[in-house]
């Protein structure tokens, strides 16, 4: 069901286009909170056209279709929106890692932490580049999922980091900025 709700969600943003600018919307947007491959993308498109959610606008050569949002397609996703409640279970890698963390040693739980605290930085400093190119008044389309997006990126590293100083803490174990200088554990 995201998956229409995304396409939907694009063509009334973007107006008609096709599946493959919609691809390409799709990878350059909403990629960043809910991830689908073109081979997903295509047959949706076909589902929704049968469905009468969108219409086939044009038809190009090497069978190019241009897809426009109708009424019908309009009126779900104002539903989807304002009357369903979203689904507030969902799995997360990041999560089960943390839950099974203990099972590690706490060198091979503090080099995890560490990598997720540089995986976390990256994606971090990609999102706050996004949100310069798109500028601070920017109240457009996206721009909401962004900065929330940045909060949670935030919130991730920062509890990679805290978690780092815990295990460090409790187990006595190197700092990578003391292992470099032969000490031992953390500082009183």
């Amino acid at each position: 069901m995201s998956l229409r709700i995304a396409l939907l969600g694009l063509l009334t943003v973007s107006g008609p286009a096709s599946g493959y600018e919609l691809t390409k919307l799709f990878e350059s947007s909403i990629n960043h909170a809910w991830q689908a491959r073109h081979s997903q993308i295509y047959p949706e498109l076909n589902k929704m056209t049968t469905e009468g959610l969108v219409t086939v606008e044009e038809e190009g050569p090497r069978g190019r279709k241009t897809y426009a949002i109708t009424d019908v397609g309009a009126r779900e996703l104002r539903q989807w929106l304002l009357e369903r409640e979203p689904s507030r279970s969902h799995r997360s890698e990041e999560l089960l890692r943390a839950f099974l963390l203990p099972t590690l040693e706490p060198h091979e739980a503090l080099a995890l932490l560490r990598r997720e605290v540089e995986v976390y930085e990256a994606k971090l400093a990609d999102l706050e580049a996004l949100w310069k190119r798109k500028g601070d008044g920017n109240v457009g389309f996206g721009k909401y999922a962004l900065d929330l997006g940045i909060r949670q990126v935030k919130t991730v590293r920062d509890w990679a980091a805290d978690m780092t100083a815990e295990i460090e803490n409790s187990s006595g174990s190197p700092r990578p900025d003391a292992e470099n200088r032969g000490e031992e554990g953390p500082r009183p």
